[in-house]
């Protein structure tokens, strides 16, 4: 009755295979997501933790990291659609 997936989702082996990987986009639960807003999502929650360790408040650290992620995922979309 038991399956087993064909590639575990969040070993360090598939987020290795993941970095490596020359493919445009990043396979996340099944779902294809490209590069640059995994990209953007990972620097824009890094963002809010280094602010809000710093601050030692919510509310900077949240508005810090949207605006990290919103800047990266926009400026690494409009790259891409120059080099597509």
């Amino acid at each position: 009755m038991l399956t087993r997936y064909p590639e575990p989702v969040t070993t360090a082996e598939h987020i290795r295979a993941i970095a490596s990987s020359k493919a445009e986009d990043v396979t996340i639960a099944g779902v294809p997501w490209p590069r640059y807003k995994v990209a953007a999502l990972v620097l824009g929650v890094v963002a809010a933790v280094v602010v809000g360790i710093v601050t030692t408040a919510v509310g900077p650290a949240v508005l810090a990291g949207a605006a990290v992620g919103t800047l990266v995922w926009l400026a690494y979309g409009a790259i891409q659609r120059l080099h597509a």
